[in-house]
């Protein structure tokens, strides 16, 4: 673990704080870096699995059924 001296909105650390089980700022800034890097990482993952989906023509079945389904309404 590192020390950093960071300026941090205190508003916004107040709202986290209540929103989250933290019991600390520096709690509470770990669980919101660690809440961004997972987001991170789930959307780089998804994006790789739609580009997959693409190469396998299934995004463009996908989208013709659902023009398809939206024609016939």
């Amino acid at each position: 673990m590192s020390v950093t001296r960071i300026d941090v909105d205190d508003e916004v650390l107040e709202r986290a704080m209540a929103l989250s089980t933290a019991r600390t700022q520096e709690e509470t800034v770990s669980i919101a870096l660690r809440f961004y890097a997972e987001q991170q990482e789930r959307a780089a993952r998804i994006g790789r699995h739609f580009d997959r989906a693409r190469t396998w023509g299934a995004v463009e079945d996908a989208e013709r059924r659902h023009r398809a389904e939206k024609g016939g309404q």
